[in-house]
């Protein structure tokens, strides 16, 4: 039981370390709109938390560096960071579309809510079981 609550608990951090790296990624993407030449970046996040689970089978999560690829850019494990595709090209270069990045911020923060409820669910079940189980 322990196990399986471990396990489920590992998953749900990387999960949330990968939406992490996402929003820190889309809110760059923001923030950098109106930056001539700037490329918008993105993360797999499927094809990461894959790479990511996978390494972490049988071992403790690693490092948020370690799931990360030193440029800074982005690139997750396994190499599921990418460019943004770009729907439209701007006379600058700058491959930033704002109503796609918005979206995608919402959606993320969205989703790192939810994952994080969840985390505290699993958290307070098992706390309510251990104590049910020391009051009888």
């Amino acid at each position: 039981m322990l196990n399986r609550l471990t396990d489920t608990l590992a998953f749900q951090s990387q999960a949330l370390q990968l939406r992490a790296e996402r929003q820190r990624l889309l809110a760059s993407n923001i923030a950098n709109a109106d930056t001539p030449g700037y490329q918008a970046r993105d993360i797999d996040f499927a094809q990461a938390l894959r790479g990511a689970a996978g390494e972490a089978q049988g071992a403790a999560l690693r490092t948020h560096a370690a799931h990360l690829g030193g440029d800074g850019g982005g690139a997750a494990a396994g190499g599921a960071g990418a460019w943004a595709l770009q729907a439209q090209t701007n006379l600058d270069s700058n491959g930033v579309d704002m109503d796609r990045e918005r979206a995608a911020f919402a959606d993320n923060a969205v989703r790192y809510e939810a994952t994080l409820r969840f985390v505290n669910g699993s958290v307070r079940n098992v706390l309510d079981a251990m104590k049910s189980h020391n009051a009888a």
